[in-house]
């Protein structure tokens, strides 16, 4: 893992956590985030992304 992934921060959907580097196996990471703070929003980034992503696709089939 290079320095930079080291100091990047994930969130881990198998149990919640937030953590700082590549703990958790791919499948079960989010990220990764500039900081720990925005790790812990993840779900609700990805929320915001998907609803936004939805938005656009109905407005192109309309």
């Amino acid at each position: 893992m290079s320095e930079d992934e080291e100091h990047l921060w994930y969130y881990c959907v198998s149990d919640g956590s937030v953590r700082q580097g590549k703990d958790a196996r791919g499948l079960d990471r989010m990220g990764p985030y500039p900081d720990r703070q925005t790790a812990e929003r993840a779900l609700e980034i990805a929320a915001e992304r998907n609803k936004a992503a939805d938005k656009a696709e109905d407005d192109w089939n309309n």
